[in-house]
């Protein structure tokens, strides 16, 4: 009898890598580009370069040195980013195609264009 792993955390396949740059398409910051810092695949989440911004109150943890706010990405959905053109300025979904030399890229279907080295 096959006994189930339950504490090892599950990978999704997500269609964005740290290093692209994305549009969100959904949420607050709808419309905004940037650049993907990190990504989290065991949760589907990606960090994006000023993109959903939270704000922390950090009280002084010294005499004398005084309380101050700190401003930070937090995880989004990488459901609600698309990659994004920066040639051509447009969003495309992904697709996977093959070079010449047989090796399997991510490509732009609206455009075209190879996303990965």
């Amino acid at each position: 009898m096959a006994t189930k792993k339950k504490d090892q955390p599950k990978f999704y396949k997500m269609h964005v890598k740290t290093g692209d740059t994305v549009q969100v398409i959904a949420g607050k910051d709808k419309g905004k580009v940037g650049e993907i810092v990190q990504a989290f695949p065991q949760l589907s989440k990606v960090i994006v370069k000023g993109v959903n911004i939270k704000t922390k109150h950090v009280k002084p943890q010294q005499e004398g040195e005084s309380g101050r706010i700190v401003t930070q990405e937090a995880p989004i959905h990488s459901s609600n980013v698309m990659l994004y053109s920066t040639k051509q300025n447009v969003v495309s979904r992904v697709c996977y195609t093959f070079t010449a030399e047989g090796k399997k890229v991510r490509m732009l279907k609206k455009t075209g264009e190879i996303i990965d080295k």
